[in-house]
């Protein structure tokens, strides 16, 4: 396997970091991974994903979203629509750098962003999400009890996986105007929903919410007694070889 480092201008004009991962040989075609919510390209289950992904010929771009990880920016100046035009960016150096990405993959709350930036991206004939919510207003319950702060004061410091973050009330605002169901019905490309039914943090009815409003061709695969952030290793690389072997009948 092959890997290499890259950046490219972000939604904001910041740089974001991302990584290529492709076998050696020439791959038969491009993914583009997009992390979960405050995670980065590095966490184990993108990193995982990836490497049994090139295992099957697929070349993987992953990259942190603005603020996040090794990309520049301040977190606190991005929402939903800014990762979605994160994910286009990506897609835009990916196109231009090697080949455009036919398959997207999501995880978590990126799962919803590839969901909505996949009509963006003609070259898309595939979308694969891993423990998505239906709804981008779901992730304001990660941080319920500081809401109310957000709302009155225009922001608040919120704890998340043990680590501070600043969320602004434009982030509350802007993930109550998604629809990502309706952008679900619309995607017009074969859509496989892999979601774990005992996941404490985007409960399995989300995944039923995507399935039904979701056009054929349409796959859902449960992910038995995986957690949220698919820790054990034997659990993402069943996802991966679940998404290879699931794309191979509408990949170039």
């Amino acid at each position: 396997m092959k890997s290499e480092a890259a950046s490219f201008p972000g939604a904001h004009g910041s740089l974001l970091a991302a990584r290529l991962d492709a076998p050696d040989e020439a791959p038969r075609t491009h993914a583009l991974f997009a992390h979960c919510f405050t995670c980065s390209k590095d966490i184990f289950a993108a990193s995982r994903i990836a490497q049994a992904l090139v295992e099957h010929g697929i070349a993987v771009l992953r990259f942190d979203f603005t603020g996040l990880g090794h990309s520049e920016g301040e977190f606190a100046n991005t929402d939903f629509s800014s990762n979605v035009q994160d994910l286009v960016a990506a897609a835009d150096w990916l196109r231009r750098s090697h080949q455009a990405p036919s398959l997207l993959i999501g995880h978590s709350l990126g799962g919803a962003a590839v969901l909505v930036a996949a009509s963006a991206l003609p070259e898309v004939r595939a979308v694969a999400t891993l423990g998505a919510p239906s709804d981008v207003a779901h992730v304001a319950g990660l941080f319920r009890e500081q809401v109310p702060e957000i709302e009155a004061r225009g922001e608040a410091l919120v704890q998340l996986a043990g680590r501070s973050f600043r969320i602004r009330r434009e982030f509350l605002a802007d993930a109550a105007e998604q629809n990502v169901r309706e952008k679900v019905a619309a995607l017009g490309r074969a859509l496989l929903i892999l979601h774990s039914p005992v996941d404490d943090t985007v409960p399995i009815g989300n995944a039923t919410g995507l399935f039904v409003n979701a056009k054929h061709p349409k796959s859902f695969v449960s992910l038995a007694d995986a957690d949220h952030l698919l820790r054990r290793r034997s659990d993402a690389v069943y996802a991966a070889n679940l998404i290879a072997a699931w794309s191979e009948r509408y990949l170039p």
